[in-house]
């Protein structure tokens, strides 16, 4: 059997708590045999994304495999994502959410590596026969499984409520399938994380849980959830709730997934439960991803709709330059 590969992103300080922490479940995925790297992002220099969408025209029209026109160094994060097998990610808090640069990587990522409009353009492609280097590279359809690693100053876990659901962002379009996650919070009531021994080895027990579904011999077991909480949504684990306007008196929505439960009560406690078929379009799962990228490619309108758009434009050009 092939060695597993396995990927740590640090977005944190070179050699601070999300650095160290992400190293030490590395170490463990390295104990049980996997091939691992390391990359602080930090130290390349990954542009924000334009939204020029050349990369999904690039692949809808039949002319591109998924590329950016940006030239930075992105290309070195895509090589290191598209050789492993699993992906371990942390960032620390930045009001409440991922760092910036964890931001960025995410928007140049998400379209470009959405695996629903890299499979069409590979197999349409293919049946047109077009060479192999002009199609999305084939490793987009690996299958992959992922760990998320927050961290916060803060003393109460609030102050974190959209790092976890926002951090999904990373795995989202690739289909990574997330098997753990862990909030590390209060970390300023300690000097560095390597102090504390109860961080610290549930970061080991993040790396053998990534090593044990690498290993796992059923897609069932691959992907079965490892974290330690089970969270409100059954699907991504997150406890983060959104109640649409305009729907009945029990109904939510999971930010995360895109799908929509009811709220119970059951032995005094408020639940959320999803039907099958919600849980089946999640966004981060193939069926979710599909339905997004069948309405681009049906209701995105091009240019020329607008006949005197440059007129309608030109009050609002030279305003305040």
């Amino acid at each position: 059997m092939a060695q597993k590969k396995v990927l740590g992103l640090s977005f944190g300080r070179k050699n601070k708590n999300t650095d160290i922490m992400v190293k030490a479940a590395l170490m463990e995925c390295e104990k049980a045999g996997c091939d691992v790297q390391f990359i602080h992002v930090d130290d390349l220099d990954i542009k924000p994304c334009t939204g020029c969408i050349s990369c999904v025209v690039g692949m809808t029209t039949g002319r591109g495999k998924g590329g950016c026109p940006i030239k930075d160094d992105l290309h070195i994060l895509d090589e290191a994502i598209m050789e492993c097998d699993a992906l371990i990610a942390g960032s620390p808090t930045y009001v409440m959410s991922p760092t910036g640069r964890f931001k960025s990587v995410c928007d140049r990522l998400g379209p470009s590596h959405d695996i629903t409009f890299r499979k069409a353009r590979y197999e349409e492609g293919l049946a047109a026969g077009q060479p192999a280097e002009q199609l999305p590279d084939v490793r987009s359809f690996k299958k992959r499984v992922g760990a998320l690693v927050s961290v916060g100053g803060a003393m109460t876990k609030n102050w974190l409520s959209f790092m976890l659901p926002t951090m999904y962002e990373i795995t989202m379009s690739m289909g990574i399938d997330v098997i753990d996650m862990h909030e590390y919070y209060g970390a300023m009531a300690c000097e560095h994380v390597v102090g504390n021994e109860t961080e610290m080895e549930r970061m080991r027990q993040t790396g053998r849980n990534i090593a044990a579904a690498l290993v796992s011999e059923t897609e069932e077991e691959r992907t079965k959830w490892r974290g330690d909480t089970e969270g409100v949504c059954p699907v991504c684990h997150c406890s983060l709730l959104s109640v649409p306007q305009n729907r009945a008196a029990d109904q939510v929505e999971c930010p995360v997934c895109g799908i929509t439960g009811s709220l119970v009560v059951k032995d005094g406690k408020i639940q959320a439960e999803f039907s099958e078929a919600q849980k089946k379009r999640s966004r981060l799962h193939w069926d979710g991803k599909l339905e997004h990228s069948t309405e681009i490619k049906t209701k995105a309108v091009g240019s020329g709709q607008i006949p005197d758009l440059k007129e309608r434009l030109e009050p609002y050009i030279n305003y305040l330059q």
